[in-house]
């Protein structure tokens, strides 16, 4: 019974903010909390970058995830950018981008953006060796446009 008092007391305290941080903050370090590990070595999380604005807005987080032997570049649900034509997700050689002008041998694509918010996640072929590139990138196609970018978040088992 008094095991039962004890964590009753504890959530409590945490939901009534005892732990010094404000709610959303609390509710966003449990997500980190639950967050998959490498303790079967089926799934690991690297470590997680923000998005910064180039040419158009663009915010978020992304993350690299391991997954029964395949790579995950994920798009959290705080992802968001600017509607454009012809959007891409790619990954470059540089730690900063341009705002126009990306030339190819520069980048590899991965993917068509899914859609410009939310959760969203793309597969890193195997061929990709992600020592060779820097950002993750929202790049507009037709114009040749930044939209935005994040360092590439990576450890060394996210290398290949």
């Amino acid at each position: 019974m008094k095991l039962k008092y004890l964590v009753f007391s504890v959530a409590t305290a945490l939901v009534l903010g005892v732990s010094g941080l404000p709610s959303h903050q609390l509710l966003a370090h449990a997500g980190e909390m639950s967050s998959p590990k490498m303790n079967d070595g089926v799934i690991s999380k690297q470590k997680t970058e923000m998005f910064v604005a180039a040419e158009h807005p663009t915010q978020g987080a992304v993350s690299i995830f391991n997954e029964k032997g395949k790579r995950y570049l994920v798009f959290d649900k705080t992802f968001k950018s600017d509607m454009g034509p012809d959007l891409h997700v790619i990954l470059h050689r540089d730690a900063t981008l341009p705002k126009g002008g990306l030339k190819k041998p520069d980048y590899v694509t991965l993917s068509r953006l899914q859609k410009v918010s939310g959760t969203q996640r793309y597969e890193i072929p195997n061929n990709i060796n992600l020592a060779n590139f820097r950002t993750v990138a929202i790049w507009c196609r037709m114009f040749n446009a930044t939209f935005g970018y994040a360092l590439l978040p990576t450890t060394s088992t996210a290398q290949r």
